[in-house]
């Protein structure tokens, strides 16, 4: 039997300046994939002018999405990495280099990201029809990955 449940992931951030060591992220959303990797494109293709195939490796960044509850713990601490990465009138980026690690203590799988950076976020807390807050989606992307 293969188990495939995420019950107890746990993710942990550094980030070069803002958090340098270890910062643990649980809180995870209920309504929306608490951790999605989206596909990403390893290749490209084009035919030739006689149909010959051709293809071709290229580098993509890697991207992650954490989707954390509001106004939990986590979405607090993410929300200062997000705004100390943001650049503005009269602000600097921390320029932030961010490892990402995380950890399925069900499966005993750890997938560690490095060379990342931080890429979007909600700034604040929205609302949604229903009520409630929308959960905090806070998006990474990095430049390579160790693990399964």
């Amino acid at each position: 039997m293969q188990n495939i449940s995420g019950f107890g992931l746990l993710a942990t951030l550094i980030a070069s300046k803002t958090y340098p060591i270890a910062l643990p992220l649980t809180q995870f959303a209920d309504d929306s994939d608490p951790v999605d990797f989206p596909a990403i494109e390893i290749a490209d293709t084009a035919m030739g002018l006689n149909g010959d195939l051709l293809a071709w490796s290229k580098a993509v960044t890697i991207k992650v999405t954490l989707n954390i509850i509001p106004s939990s713990i986590d979405d607090v601490a993410l929300g200062i990495l997000l705004e100390a990465n943001r650049v503005g009138k009269g602000k600097q980026s921390a320029g932030d280099i961010i490892t990402l690690s995380i950890i399925n203590p069900q499966s005993l799988s750890v997938i560690q990201l490095t060379n990342g950076v931080i890429t979007s976020g909600m700034p604040g807390n929205s609302v949604a029809s229903a009520g409630r807050l929308k959960t905090k989606p806070y998006i990474f992307a990095f430049e390579n990955k160790t693990g399964t």
